[in-house]
């Protein structure tokens, strides 16, 4: 198998993921994504950690006085201690093997060595993987050929020293985490958003420096595209600390491994009470807050919290909790903290059970920067179509103009591609319009040069919302979009048109008496 299915380099890795999922979803076989995606994606961490140790056990064989097998000297360098067990070297030489020795002395095949490595590990690394890495691979139902195939694939990523390799695998990580969430459909959308939402609400927010926060953080998409949108700016990663919560245990345990194999060093908290019930993170006040909670939420125990210090506009209606979110998002917020949260369009626009007076007082209360609404079809996990609401705590500053009594709309439900028969995706201009068009209306600089456009973007006074009874629709402030004068007279156009569907009558007309004549030409026996 490893023959046919090594990926390495040859002068470009483009493309490289897609091809490296297509050949790991291939041995997949009967088992359900729902579950291969541990079993893959945990052997993906295994090997990224194993890339990063050995590159760090290859630096210290060449310094004087370091000894590459002491523990301390990888922990200085935020680099996983791997234990001998459990390097990737071992597994490999092992992966094809009927009957391996365990480390209690047990015999075993490569899913119970899987299995003793990753409890290895987690001993050797507690404070940053205890609870986190998979330890299923032993299980009678997960066929041990299908595991030593897959640890052949991935031991074919290859491109040219450790570092590469890493960066790649960590890209492959991301990739996994998608397909899966394509496959599982509704239930992939508990896990993961779609990466070019994530990419518009970074872009956006512009997260430099400060303290990032996701109160529902899925497999931590947000705060990997934070990382990568520093790094692309020529910013530094240190200068971001990363918070986050997670009510799923199974999720958390792939976001604290997806930021690992990022390098990301986060505070990422899990218990099975959620946010709302459970604040890990009570006294946090975030400088980016960057969410996409479930939608329409019916049972999240909105009755047990009706006095809450966080409804600073009003209490949540019991059967639907995405002014719940956005309250414990705003509640959240530094002086000069700004959000993006992603919620269902009918947030915008719904008057049930109190939600039209709560929306009314944040508008009023000057907390809504933007509101983007998106395409339809984004999201794996819905088909309801979806917004972006911006929040912030202070529009008078927060190093842009003051924005005090107005609102940016923009209308971004014409863009995107079909990636397939059922997802759309933002293409990179658009993520980069939607972006620009928001940091010119905010900018102090003269030349920003932002500009109304009708059909996409509008700049609205509080006045102009009130008229539209404190409804966020973006469609309602927009208007049509500009139609180019071609230069025909609306006579001459009208005379066509005219001509046009009198010749289609008339082409009616013989068709009917031709099926008339047809049926009278039937002869019904009998």
């Amino acid at each position: 198998m490893a023959s046919d299915t090594t990926v390495r380099s040859n002068g470009t890795d483009k493309g490289f993921e897609a091809d490296l999922f297509k050949a790991a979803d291939k041995l997949r076989g009967n088992l359900e994504p729902s579950e291969y995606k541990h079993v893959a994606l945990g052997l993906l961490f295994l090997k990224y950690i194993s890339e990063a140790f050995e590159a760090q056990y290859e630096k210290l064989e060449s310094e004087d006085y370091a000894d590459p097998e002491d523990p301390e000297e990888y922990l200085a360098e935020n680099v996983f201690w791997v234990p001998e067990i459990a390097r990737w070297s071992n597994l490999r030489d092992r992966a094809k093997l009927r009957e391996i020795e365990l480390p209690d002395g047990r015999k075993g095949d490569i899913g119970n060595l899987l299995d003793a490595a990753m409890e290895e590990i987690e001993k050797a690394n507690p404070a940053q993987l205890k609870g986190v890495l998979p330890k299923e691979f032993g299980r009678v139902a997960l066929n041990s050929t299908m595991l030593g195939e897959l640890i052949d694939l991935f031991s074919g990523i290859e491109f040219g020293g450790h570092d590469r390799t890493k960066d790649l695998l960590g890209r492959a990580y991301e990739y996994f985490l998608s397909g899966f969430a394509g496959a599982e459909g509704k239930r992939g959308g508990e896990f993961f958003t779609p990466r070019s939402v994530v990419r518009t609400l970074v872009e956006m927010l512009e997260p430099y420096k400060g303290r990032v926060y996701d109160p529902c953080c899925g497999s931590g998409g947000m705060f990997v595209q934070s990382e990568k949108f520093i790094e692309q700016h020529g910013g530094r990663l240190g200068d971001i600390a990363i918070y986050g919560q997670e009510i799923n245990h199974t999720t958390w345990r792939l976001a604290k491994m997806n930021l690992a194999v990022r390098g990301i060093d986060a505070d990422i908290r899990w218990n099975n009470e959620g946010s709302f019930h459970k604040d890990e993170l009570p006294d946090l006040k975030a400088d980016f807050i960057l969410a996409n909670p479930p939608f329409n939420i019916s049972d999240w125990g909105g009755n047990r919290l009706a006095d809450d210090k966080r409804w600073t506009f009003g209490t949540p209606p019991v059967g639907n909790a995405n002014f719940g979110w956005l309250q414990h998002i705003y509640h959240h917020l530094a002086p000069r903290g700004t959000a993006g949260v992603v919620l269902a369009n009918g947030s915008m626009s719904s008057q049930q059970s109190g939600e039209g007076e709560i929306r009314k007082q944040m508008i009023e209360k000057d907390a809504i920067d933007c509101m983007v609404a998106l395409p339809g079809q984004l999201f794996y996990s819905t088909q309801i179509p979806a917004c972006l609401w911006f929040l912030a705590r202070d529009k008078s500053a927060n190093g842009h103009r003051d924005r005090r009594g107005e609102i940016l709309f923009i209308d971004a439900r014409k863009m995107g591609r079909m990636v397939d028969r059922v997802r759309r995706e933002l293409t990179d201009e658009d993520v980069a319009k939607i972006a620009d068009t928001y940091h010119r209306w905010r900018t102090k600089a003269p030349e920003g040069g932002y500009e109304d456009v009708p059909g996409f973007c509008k700049s609205a006074t509080l006045d102009e919302v009130r008229e539209h009874d404190h409804v966020l629709t973006p469609g309602r402030y927009v208007g049509a979009e500009k139609v180019e004068d071609d230069g025909v007279p609306f006579e001459d156009k009208f005379r066509a048109l005219r001509e046009t569907i009198e010749e289609q009558f008339a082409q009616a007309r013989d068709l009917e008496k031709a099926v008339v004549q047809i049926l009278a030409g039937v002869r019904l026996d009998g």
